[in-house]
């Protein structure tokens, strides 16, 4: 069984993920709504993990938000530089 059919998005409307905006009270209030979801969600480190390797730039995943995620691959970027230094 897929992850994703464990989700507890499933149960909500796609476009309650997906804010129309990225700026404002309007789609704070919405990403607020959708990390609700995310929180209760059995399933949430499969969805980050996915939303991080799949580049998934739009819309809540995991329970982050698009600059959450932004962060995270920076840091994993630079882990990955700083490692490969160390290797040399």
């Amino acid at each position: 069984m897929a992850w994703w059919q464990n989700a507890e998005c499933t149960y909500e409307d796609p476009e309650l993920f997906f804010p129309v905006g990225v700026a404002g009270p309007a789609a704070q209030k919405q990403e607020a709504r959708a990390k609700e979801v995310c929180r209760r969600c059995p399933v949430i480190q499969e969805c980050l993990e996915y939303a991080l390797e799949s580049g998934m730039t739009h819309g809540v995943w995991g329970g982050t938000g698009e600059e959450e995620r932004r962060a995270l691959r920076r840091k994993a970027r630079r882990g990955e530089r700083a490692g490969a230094r160390r290797a040399r």
